[in-house]
């Protein structure tokens, strides 16, 4: 369950955020959206796939982190100084909200935080906002990822629309056979069509390059080299 409420320093002068990195903070995730300026730091950590968002056939950019939605693999590595961490993941426990301007009456951005996520506290952890209440560090950061965030989702949609466009999407299953002799199916995600890719005309790829999205193809199909780390991984848990 969460509890989104509108951010505010009055209310929540006092308000913390615990930063350890655990399944008890809630870091038991397996997959978070990725925004297309995250995926070169993505394609170095994780493997990168695609998934629909909902009935009306769009998709987002995901970083897989388990092979269950609430298996990461990565709790206790995602604050080191090598493995990166997704703005979807370090923005948490707070989140965008709307709120609609009464003289415009166009919907602006603001900041809600969720009181009953784990990270949560009034006597532990980061505080949120100054003694006299103005915005912490780390409340500007926060600000700042979640502003990468609006923008990358449209970036994100317009990529995606595309790559239908081109029909460069393919369902994908992975299957593996872990050490112990378990077996692992996963479903429900897309990746690149290759074959499609190689068949590309010349004018289709400059178009795609033209907007910045050829690199993001070549480093989502790149990325695919990690799924042997998520084995080696699984692999060294179960040994464990």
């Amino acid at each position: 369950m969460t509890k989104n409420v509108l951010l505010n320093n009055v209310t929540h002068k006092d308000l913390k955020i615990i930063p350890e990195n655990s399944n008890a903070h809630g870091d038991g995730l397996g997959f978070s959206a990725i925004v297309p300026w995250e995926f070169r730091q993505v394609a170095a950590c994780y493997p990168i796939f695609f998934r629909k968002t909902g009935s009306d056939n769009q998709f987002e950019a995901i970083a897989l982190f388990g092979f269950s939605p609430d298996e990461n693999l990565f709790v206790g590595d995602q604050r080191r100084d090598d493995i990166y961490t997704p703005l979807s993941i370090a923005r948490i426990p707070f989140a965008i909200g709307y709120t609609q301007d009464g003289n415009t009456g166009q919907r602006e951005p603001v900041v809600h935080v969720d009181m009953d996520h784990p990270r949560v506290s009034f006597t532990e952890g980061t505080p949120v906002f100054l003694e006299h209440g103005g915005n912490s560090p780390y409340l500007e950061q926060v600000n700042s990822m979640l502003a990468e965030l609006i923008s990358g989702v449209n970036v994100c949609k317009r990529f995606t629309d595309i790559l239908q466009a081109e029909d460069l999407l393919e369902p994908f299953v992975l299957k593996i056979t872990l050490d112990n002799g378990q077996q692992i199916e996963l479903g429900g995600f897309y990746t690149i069509n290759e074959k499609t890719l190689r068949e590309l005309s010349a004018e289709q790829l400059a178009r795609l390059h033209n907007q910045n999205f050829l690199e993001l193809i070549y480093m989502s199909i790149a990325s695919l080299a990690n799924i042997k780390k998520l084995i080696n991984k699984k692999n060294a848990l179960l040994r464990n």
